[in-house]
């Protein structure tokens, strides 16, 4: 199936307004998000079932010509096959709507597709296993529409959605509806999902005109580097060495872990879903339902302290700025291994979320006309130094970086900022010639890339290294109780 193609000039935006549905309108998101599951779970069983008759059959040496028809696993596949059996096993069926059982068929479509990805070799990162059985207990609620009546009403107070009926709002959607009457954005989809206790509909927007906003001011640094860190979420700085900005970590979930530790020994103490006396499944009391939701509460209200900090720092960034360069942080495998010696560590690598910033700046900077350079993953930035170029290594806990060749001590992230704002020397900037983008891609003219290309094997005297620089400012001990760092251990 081809996919949808963004328009030059344009961008895809969402758009999530927080809802307030009636009862009536509760029982009805609550309806299509499980018509999602059992569509989900249904098909499942039929894969798994054509998959181990066809395996049955090849064990009696029955040709590959004679064996039992494959199901398919593209999403017009299974559903055409969903509705040969709907009414079946879902005689109920049309009590939803008809994107209900789309949602749950394109997820496992796609759920399928990444692991025979994977299995061959072209889907790059860890092996993805295969798609297993979602249950009404711990799989996410969500739904999405793309057909049917999708809209936000004029009072800027209610959005409509099929089946379900115009639905109130917590918060006012004049953003999006001054656009959709100024005729610069299209309603594409609408996905309605459920966290720590609300229903939230994000709307995915086709926006024409993208652009940075007139009361944004330009600074008077068009080319800076970020580093990303702990300690400090982000530090700016210029090739000529002046810092620009510093922002401090906001560290909500070091803030509330006394609250979370106090509901979570809470909940141990009354009656859970689990009896280990009886090693059975039991239904758990109404004290632990409310604890578990004031915990879930409690971590969405970091998730969107983390969301706001994070959001307002990289628009920052990508208004005032012309060219931005930052590192590729493989976030993930940072607070990889280490056990209990590296628990601290993982755990303010998480409160930071340093892997957004990378992600927000790819399709900010698009959207405002400047422009995204990203350093190779083993350039180190943090190992050079930014007056003479040698390189030293630090440890964790270093957090002053000192030249083995005399220069004035410097702040570790500052100099690693330096370091990065300097890649962008062998890259011509014209910011006139760039166009808004698709939003599709991390950067907004094909003049953006991985800077000057940083190898593995160079000598000393270079900008280039081997080991990538050290974030965290949390040092932590080996099992020989000496502090490493991530250069070392390799």
């Amino acid at each position: 199936m081809a996919r949808f193609e963004v328009p030059a000039g344009s961008v895809v935006q969402a758009y999530r307004f927080a809802m307030d549905p009636s009862p009536k309108q509760l029982r009805g998101l609550e309806s299509h998000c499980g018509a999602a599951r059992f569509a989900f779970n249904q098909m499942l069983n039929v894969v798994k079932a054509n998959m181990g008759q066809r395996a049955a059959e090849r064990s009696y040496g029955i040709s590959e010509e004679s064996l039992t028809p494959a199901q398919g696993w593209s999403l017009p596949t299974l559903r055409k096959t969903w509705n040969q059996i709907k009414g079946d096993v879902a005689p109920w069926w049309s009590a939803n709507s008809k994107e209900a059982y789309n949602s749950g068929l394109d997820a496992l479509a796609r759920a399928l597709h990444n692991w025979s990805a994977s299995r061959v070799g072209e889907r790059a990162g860890e092996a993805i296993g295969f798609p297993r059985f979602r249950s009404r207990r711990r799989s996410a609620r969500s739904v999405r529409f793309t057909t049917g009546a999708i809209r936000v009403e004029p009072d800027r107070h209610t959005v409509v959605l099929p089946r379900i009926g115009r639905v109130r709002t917590h918060e006012s959607t004049r953003k999006l509806a001054r656009r959709i009457d100024a005729g610069t954005a299209r309603i594409l989809s609408a996905t309605v999902s459920y966290r720590a206790g609300r229903w939230y509909c994000a709307f995915q927007v086709l926006v024409t005109g993208k652009m940075r906003p007139a009361h944004a001011d330009r600074s008077p640094h068009p080319v800076v580097g970020v580093d990303v860190g702990v300690r400090d979420l982000l530090v700016v700085a210029t090739p000529g060495g002046v810092e620009v900005d510093r922002v401090a970590a906001p560290k909500p979930l070091t803030a509330a872990q006394n609250r979370l530790r106090a509901l979570q020994r809470q909940a141990v103490r009354q009656q859970g879903p689990y009896d280990p006396t009886a090693q059975a499944r039991r239904d758990p009391s109404a004290r632990w339902r409310r604890t578990q939701a004031r915990i879930a509460r409690t971590h969405a209200r970091i998730a969107d302290i983390h969301d706001h900090e994070i959001h307002v720092a990289t628009t920052k960034l990508a208004t005032r700025h012309q060219v931005v360069v930052v590192e590729e942080l493989a976030a993930k495998n940072l607070s990889r291994r280490g056990g209990a010696p590296k628990r601290g560590l993982n755990r303010a690598l998480s409160d930071a979320a340093v892997g957004r910033i990378r992600t927000q700046l790819g399709y900010k900077t698009t959207w405002y006309g400047s422009q995204l350079m990203t350093a190779p993953r083993f350039f180190p930035s943090t190992q050079l130094c930014s007056r003479c170029g040698a390189k030293n290594k630090l440890l964790l806990r270093d957090r002053t970086y000192r030249c083995r060749n005399g220069c004035p001590p410097l702040c570790r992230d500052l100099n690693a900022a330096i370091n990065l704002a300097r890649l962008s020397d062998t890259c011509t900037v014209n910011v006139s010639e760039m166009g808004p983008g698709t939003g599709s891609r991390p950067a907004a003219s094909v003049s953006a890339g991985d800077g000057r290309g940083a190898n593995r094997k160079t000598s000393p005297s270079t900008v280039a290294g081997t080991a990538g620089g050290d974030e965290a400012s949390t040092p932590h001990t080996s099992k020989t109780g000496t502090a490493t760092s991530k250069g070392e251990a390799a």
